[in-house]
């Protein structure tokens, strides 16, 4: 009886040991189990982590995919009559028709791909010549540096809509005209974010260590500057394409657009006479340019989030 006491007590203590072991390794389990959603989202990218994000970026891919797509989407040609004028939304004109019997549905369409066209030439241009003049403004430093910030100054306060304006005056109204006016004239702030970004980096070790092991100026500026610095660029240039989307509609909605390219500020303007008894021609046009900035800041506003996180 004593042997087989004492083997039961010996026995015990592995028995506790093995279910201590069990119990372990099912809470490790459940614990990887409710984490595992959690590292989930610690991976995605911040930008998709809210419904503004969200909103944002599914809203910027479908304006893109509608400018893109629009000879397909548009049942009819925007500038031909097609239907009885000022006729409302129905099943065969969607967004109704305006006072020339035009299919309103379509005009949108195809303003969607000539406001693409004008924000993503300006932001092109834009970016361009703001990346070239504040790279070389905060790599360089110096005299270089003054002589370069004193025109962005200048730059930078010129009213571009009053500017535009006088340009549309005097060469005509035209998008090629348009691209290189607003480009021309908003590239100030992406110069600006570019040399603060520059001058930052630009005594960080990598840097320096790459000044110690002899190479180039051209090798650093590609391979450890700017890649560095585009991240707060991106960010800059969504919020001037969604400026740029403002002055493109007002400028329309003035008359000084292209009258040969259908824009939603262009049909903005054609709505003017019919604000009261055809709500839909200033609605639909409103409502896109609406969705597009707002669309655009968000982006704007995410990606600041996600940069800020990373750093």
């Amino acid at each position: 009886m004593a042997g087989s006491t004492r083997a039961s007590a010996t026995a015990d203590p592995a028995t506790a040991d093995a279910a201590t072991g069990d119990a372990a390794s099912a809470d490790l389990a459940e614990e990887s189990w409710t984490e595992e959603p959690a590292r989930s989202r610690r991976r995605r990218p911040r930008l998709v982590r809210s419904w503004s994000g969200v909103f944002a970026l599914g809203a910027t891919l479908a304006i893109l995919l509608v400018a893109f797509l629009a000879d397909l989407i548009a049942p009819y040609d925007p500038l031909l009559p097609v239907g009885p004028s000022l006729s409302p939304p129905s099943s065969e004109f969607l967004m109704g028709t305006d006072d020339l019997g035009r299919d309103l549905f379509s005009g949108v369409v195809h303003g969607t791909r000539t406001s693409t066209i004008i924000a993503l030439g300006v932001g092109g241009l834009a970016l361009i010549i703001g990346t070239l003049v504040g790279t070389v403004a905060g790599y360089r430093g110096g005299a270089v540096d003054d002589v370069l910030m004193r025109i962005t100054e200048f730059f930078q306060v010129l009213p571009r809509f009053f500017v535009a304006i006088l340009a549309v005056a005097l060469f005509g109204a035209g998008l090629d005209r348009l691209v290189l006016v607003l480009g021309f004239t908003s590239w100030a702030i992406l110069a600006r974010v570019v040399r603060a970004e520059v001058l930052s980096l630009r005594s960080r070790g990598f840097v320096e260590a790459a000044v110690a092991l002899g190479a180039s100026d051209r090798h650093i500026l590609r391979r450890a500057i700017l890649p560095n610095a585009m991240p707060p660029l991106i960010v800059f240039l969504a919020l001037l394409l969604g400026q740029v989307l403002l002055l493109e509609a007002s400028l329309g909605f003035l008359g000084l657009s292209d009258p040969n390219a259908i824009s939603w500020g262009y049909l903005a303007n054609q709505a003017q006479r019919f604000l009261r008894i055809a709500w839909w021609m200033w609605l639909f046009p409103g409502v896109a340019i609406m969705v597009a900035v707002l669309a655009l800041n968000l982006l704007g506003d995410a990606l600041t989030r996600d940069t800020s996180g990373r750093a």
